[in-house]
């Protein structure tokens, strides 16, 4: 899915991401907005998952949403 596009149905996406990633703040989401590599660097912080770990997470969620 188009970055563009995530970040303009936030609203309604950041419900399922939180769903997913419920460690996650709504503080986060909030911030976020859509942006993956933001999302992927919060994902690294919180999990402990190295950085690729992290993008790929978010690129599978980004994926779901088809």
């Amino acid at each position: 899915m188009n970055k563009d596009i995530i970040a303009g149905n936030w609203k309604q996406i950041k419900g399922k991401a939180q769903a997913r990633w419920g460690d996650l703040t709504d503080d986060v989401f909030d911030i976020a907005e859509g942006n993956s590599e933001y999302l992927a660097g919060k994902l690294q912080e919180q999990y402990g998952w190295d950085r690729e770990h992290a993008k790929r997470e978010v690129r599978d969620f980004e994926r779901g949403l088809h």
